[in-house]
């Protein structure tokens, strides 16, 4: 109970000291904003590092490219006649 006193008691010298026109975040904003900030410093890093990784060019199928021969051709009647309708 005495805990219980001893708060109610510091609570109106806190309310007196706080300045209502000038609030700041204080070293525990600074803090969480530098690890937030370095967090993300950390990702883009490692997300360089594993788009570097990456293959941009496509493996070419090989029975794709067997009978892609006479395909061409047939799209391009299709789409002759698709222009025409």
């Amino acid at each position: 109970m005495s805990a219980h006193l001893a708060l109610t008691q510091l609570v109106p010298l806190a309310a007196q000291e706080l300045d209502k026109n000038k609030v700041t975040p204080g070293v525990l904003g600074f803090v969480v904003f530098a690890v937030m900030a370095g967090a993300v410093w950390l990702l883009m890093k490692s997300m360089n590092r594993h788009m570097g990784k990456v293959s941009f060019e496509e493996a070419t199928d090989p029975a794709a490219t067997a009978g892609s021969a006479a395909k061409p051709a047939e799209a391009a009647q299709a789409a002759k006649a698709a222009t025409r309708e």
